[in-house]
């Protein structure tokens, strides 16, 4: 609170006062009054006049002052009423009264919105379910009929099932905790059912996978992380070279005190000016525009996964090389170091 900003503000004020000041000075000349009452006079005036308005300056200044350094400190700044004293000058109160009851009517609005967020959400995974069974039922019976059907029937209802899923582990991530079964997982059943359920797309592409030592023991959500292999296994898929012999390679080490595991693919990797942000929400990066249609969410909601259920991931890609990306568990049930 600026002392020259306050004056101007109270300048009615002291012209007020001042012109008092004046019409009684001017009695005390007509009544002839002893100079040495009218100086006494002059000081007292102006002294009471300058402490009354030096001590409402303070005051307003401390409230003020106190706001905006609690305001600045605050991540959630409609809370800063919570660390505030009622102020004891009359405006000061008002304001205050005026600003709980906006906070107030925040929350309410808050709280309403939220409740709606949360309504959309359970719908949108109650409608999933619903369409999962009629699409996982076109999904058996293009199984059961492969000869009969052309590939990209088949391929285009494989692609419509996954994005139904990444809709879902979307919708759930923020709150996946509820979902949460976390327990002793073998790496490497896992690995072969994420490996076996792709096997399709994997012969259809050309990629042959090869799993390395995977025979280790994580404590993790077995779900939740056959989705996020699965989102890295589509992605290798998805940006595969055309002029070498695809791979895919799969296989997990100790590594500082945690379990890593890897799944490398010798596809067109990514570029340098795009590897740290890959896992940015709607992302698509050069590779997105360039060579597949991508939505950007695939990564994104993985990273999201791995945050929620204590893991670490991260990445490292040559272009045109390798792309490996890592995911790091903690050991003997510990957590993990973030990557």
């Amino acid at each position: 609170m600026q002392l020259r900003k306050y004056l101007k503000d109270r300048l009615f004020v002291i012209i007020f006062g001042t012109g008092i000041f004046f019409v009684l000075f001017m009695l005390l000349v007509a009544f002839k009054v002893p100079a040495s009452l009218k100086a006494a006079f002059t000081l007292i005036f102006w002294f009471f006049l300058i402490v009354a308005i030096g001590f409402e300056y303070v005051r307003r200044y401390r409230f003020f002052d106190e706001l905006k350094k609690n305001i600045d400190g605050l991540d959630q700044k409609y809370l800063v009423l919570e660390t505030l004293e009622r102020p004891d000058f009359y405006e000061g109160q008002i304001m205050t009264d005026m600003l709980y009851e906006i906070d107030k009517s925040m929350a309410e609005r808050v709280k309403e919105y939220s409740m709606n967020i949360e309504d959309f959400k359970e719908y949108i995974e109650m409608w999933i379910h619903e369409v999962k069974i009629p699409v996982s039922s076109l999904l058996l019976m293009c199984h059961n009929h492969q000869d009969a059907l052309d590939k990209k029937y088949i391929s285009q209802i494989k692609r419509l099932d996954r994005y139904i899923d990444q809709v879902l582990y979307y919708v759930r991530a923020e709150h996946a905790e509820k979902d949460y079964r976390i327990k002793k997982t073998d790496l490497k059943k896992l690995v072969h059912k994420v490996v076996m359920s792709n096997k399709d797309d994997l012969l259809e592409s050309d990629i042959t996978p090869k799993i390395g030592e995977v025979n280790r023991t994580v404590i993790t959500d077995a779900k939740w992380l056959e989705f996020i292999l699965n989102q890295l296994i589509n992605n290798a898929v998805k940006y595969k070279r055309e002029d070498t012999e695809s791979e895919i390679i799969i296989w997990a080490e100790e590594e500082n005190g945690c379990i890593s595991l890897h799944v490398r693919d010798n596809g067109i990797g990514i570029p340098s000016a795009d590897i740290n942000r890959i896992f940015d929400k709607s992302f698509t990066g050069e590779n997105g525009r360039k060579h597949a249609k991508s939505t950007g969410m695939g990564l994104y909601i993985a990273k999201n996964l791995c945050r929620q259920l204590g893991h670490g991931i991260d990445a490292q890609s040559v272009l045109n090389e390798y792309t490996d990306i890592r995911i790091l568990f903690g050991v003997d049930g510990e957590g993990s170091t973030s990557g």
